[in-house]
C-alpha cells in the first residue's frame, strides 16, 4: 500500500464532461474512478460522518472541507478493503474533488497527483446548453434554469478555478471539452496513457 494514492485528476467547469470521462476511463483497465458525488451518496448516515454529514445537509449548509475529506478517506479506504481498488496496479481517477485550494492542501497528504486533466469549454453559451440538457433529461427541471446555472460557474470561477495554482504547471494537460465524448477521450487517453505506462513499469519494477 503506497503512502499516497498515484492519482490523475480530471478537472473543469461545469458541464466539461469530467463525470463522463471519468466513467468511461474507469472502465479500461488499470484506472478506477471515483467522483465526489459517489462518496456522498453512497454515505453511511448512520456512520459518525454520515450523522455530521447530515447536520449539514439538512440545514442547507455546504459540509466543511475537513469533513469532505475524511469522507473521501473512508471511502477510497474502503474500496481498497473491498480490493475494487488496487493502488499498487491501478491510477486513481477523480473527479469533483478537491473543489476548492483549502481540500487541495489537504488532500495532499492522501494523493500523489502526477496528472491533471483540465476540460477546457472556451465556449460557455455551449457548455450552459449542455447543462440544461443533461438536466432535463436527468429530469431535474430546477438544474436547468439560467440562474441555477450561471451561479453554479460563478462558483468554480471564484471557488474552484484557483485549485489549478495549486499544482506544477508541467503536469496540467489541457483538452478540448467541446466534442463528441468519444472525441474528448482519443485526446484525454493521449495524455493520460504515457502516466498509466510509467505507473505499469513502476508496478512491475
Amino acid at each position: 500500500m503506497p503512502d499516497r494514492y498515484r492519482t490523475v485528476l480530471l478537472f473543469g467547469a461545469p458541464g466539461a464532461g469530467k463525470g463522463t470521462q471519468g466513467k468511461i476511463l474507469g472502465q479500461i483497465p488499470g484506472f478506477y474512478h471515483l467522483s465526489c458525488g459517489e462518496v456522498f451518496r453512497t454515505l453511511d448516515i448512520n456512520s459518525d460522518l454520515g450523522k455530521t454529514f447530515y447536520e449539514y445537509s439538512s440545514r442547507g449548509e455546504l459540509v466543511p472541507d475537513e469533513i469532505t475529506v475524511a469522507m473521501w478517506k473512508e471511502n477510497i479506504h474502503a474500496q481498497t478493503i473491498l480490493s475494487l481498488y488496487k493502488p499498487g496496479v491501478d491510477l486513481l481517477v477523480l473527479d469533483g474533488i478537491p473543489r476548492n485550494p483549502h481540500q487541495a492542501e489537504l488532500m495532499k497528504q492522501h494523493i500523489d497527483v502526477l496528472e491533471v486533466i483540465h476540460l477546457v469549454c472556451k465556449d460557455k453559451d455551449a457548455m450552459i446548453t449542455r447543462l440544461r440538457r443533461r438536466a432535463l433529461k436527468e429530469n431535474r427541471a430546477d438544474d436547468a434554469k439560467i440562474d441555477v446555472i450561471e451561479r453554479r460557474w460563478k462558483v468554480y470561477e471564484d471557488e474552484t478555478f484557483p485549485v489549478l495554482d495549486c499544482y506544477d504547471p508541467n503536469i496540467i494537460k489541457e483538452v478540448d471539452a467541446i466534442g463528441s465524448p468519444g472525441a474528448v477521450l482519443q485526446h484525454t487517453l493521449e495524455v493520460v496513457v504515457p502516466v498509466q505506462e510509467e505507473h505499469f513499469a513502476n508496478s512491475l519494477a
